[in-house]
């Protein structure tokens, strides 16, 4: 479906994700804004793999509008406020996507639009 990225003539990804993913033409693409660790109910976890877990679940629901899973994500920009958030969020993406995973990109970043997130994630889907 995929044709996965990684160039033998540039430096190996630091961790699992792909350097770019070709999506062969006449495939659809869903591109899911910015999701943050947030419930239903308004609620969010301290706990930043937990707040990640959320943030890929919200992220699964509207692809799931789209009738696609979190198997058909091309690519996920993700943000941090700590460079301690790295690790957690990384486990839980990995548990996620196995290899080969979609091409990623993990920023830190001062701030989200409340203080109490910690993560926020956006992706691209195709199918």
């Amino acid at each position: 479906m995929f044709r996965f990225l990684t160039p033998k003539s540039i430096r190996p990804p630091f961790a699992n994700y792909s350097h770019g993913v070709e999506v062969p033409a006449g495939k659809r693409l869903v591109f899911c804004s910015g999701q943050l660790g947030i419930g239903p109910e308004d609620t969010v976890p301290d706990d930043v793999g937990a707040q990640t877990e959320l943030s890929f679940s919200n992220i699964a629901a509207v692809l799931g509008e789209a009738g696609l899973t979190l198997g058909h994500i091309v690519r996920i920009n993700a943000f941090v406020t700590d460079r301690a958030h790295m690790k957690p969020y990384m486990e839980v993406r990995d548990r996620l996507f196995p290899n080969p995973a979609p091409a990623s990109t993990l920023l830190i970043v001062s701030g989200f639009s409340r203080p109490e997130f910690k993560i926020e994630i956006e992706v691209v889907a195709a199918a």
